[in-house]
């Protein structure tokens, strides 16, 4: 197997893609064994190169905490789980003193994330006053509803860097999307020339290897640019609120391989909730977040699950990253 490990580091390295049978076999090595921890070791040092030392912090605010009618079966906002009961929009000020408090402490990405219907040029005006109220070398990505291409090139004039959506694991069964739309959306992100990011997730102890590869193989194939992985959080109220959440070693596990499976296309793995365990295995950006979060049963006023910038700047430091500003498109 560490023959195997060694042509896969090889082939990323020269900028090769795995196939899905190669990225099957790295997520089938044995969790906690000899060859696992060989593995992520060759994913850390890949990082290293491809990456170029540098790690990025993700932080995404918020912007509506309301029921949603898609009623995901993981995400604490579906109106059918009846646990928002009192509705919250994130103002102007609210939304400074968010990207004000990120931006001075070194954010690489402001995510300004919303549900599924809110209103897209309410969401795109507030992106020159925060340009003119908050200086600072960092980029602008959306995390919101469907873009056709005209939508797409309109955030895109309006000054967005990249645009978070993914093809989640099982959906059209544990949501109510049709994947088709979901992929023509992250097409259209990349059509735009806005900077695509998309991660395997939620990602629960259900889901097979084989899933796996197919969501990193998918999100590639649409040309994102920032890939990883996501465990799904239990929200008590929700389908999945009694359901057990991924191990740490298997979320790590499963970073290794996906850094090893991208070559110089996927420059930067994200992971969520990160690790020391997972940023010593190939990824490179962490997240921080705040507001109307699905994965809580409540607006976060405060940074969520105690990672505030310092947690993160110290955890990338630890893992030997430089804390960087996101690179020109």
């Amino acid at each position: 197997m560490r023959g195997f490990i060694d042509e896969c580091k090889a082939k990323c390295l020269a900028g090769e893609a795995l196939s899905r049978a190669e990225i099957v076999s790295l997520l089938g090595v044995e969790i906690g064994s000899a060859d696992d921890e060989y593995l992520r070791a060759a994913a850390r040092e890949a990082a290293a190169k491809i990456a170029g030392g540098r790690g990025y912090i993700w932080c995404a605010v918020g912007m509506d905490y309301a029921p949603c009618s898609m009623n995901c079966k993981f995400c604490s906002f579906g109106e059918k789980w009846g646990i928002v009961r009192e509705p919250r929009h994130v103002g102007q000020e609210e939304i400074f003193s968010h990207v004000r408090q990120y931006a001075e402490n070194g954010a690489a990405y402001v995510i300004l994330r919303t549900t599924e219907f809110y209103d897209l040029d309410r969401l795109l005006g507030f992106i020159p006053e925060i340009r003119a109220e908050i200086p600072g070398g960092y980029a602008i990505v959306l995390n919101t509803g469907e873009l056709d291409a005209a939508a797409a090139a309109k955030a895109k004039a309006a000054g967005v860097y990249g645009v978070y959506h993914a093809l989640r694991l099982r959906e059209g069964t544990d949501t109510p999307f049709n994947p088709a739309e979901r992929i023509a959306t992250m097409k259209n992100v990349s059509a735009s020339d806005m900077t695509l990011v998309s991660l395997v997730e939620p990602l629960g102890c259900e889901h097979t290897d084989e899933e796996i590869a197919e969501s990193f193989l998918n999100a590639a194939a649409c040309g994102a640019k920032i890939c990883g992985a996501m465990a799904r959080f239990p929200v008590e109220g929700t389908p999945f609120g009694s359901s057990p959440m991924i191990s740490g070693p298997r979320l790590a596990h499963v970073v290794a391989a996906l850094r090893l499976s991208g070559g110089s296309a996927v420059r930067d793995i994200c992971v969520h909730k990160a690790t020391h365990e997972a940023l010593e295995s190939g990824a490179n950006v962490m997240v921080v977040e705040s507001g109307a979060i699905p994965r809580d049963s409540d607006f976060s006023e405060k940074d969520w699950a105690g990672v505030d910038m310092a947690r993160a700047r110290e955890m990338l430091a630890a893992a030997g990253y430089e804390i960087s500003l996101p690179p020109a498109q």
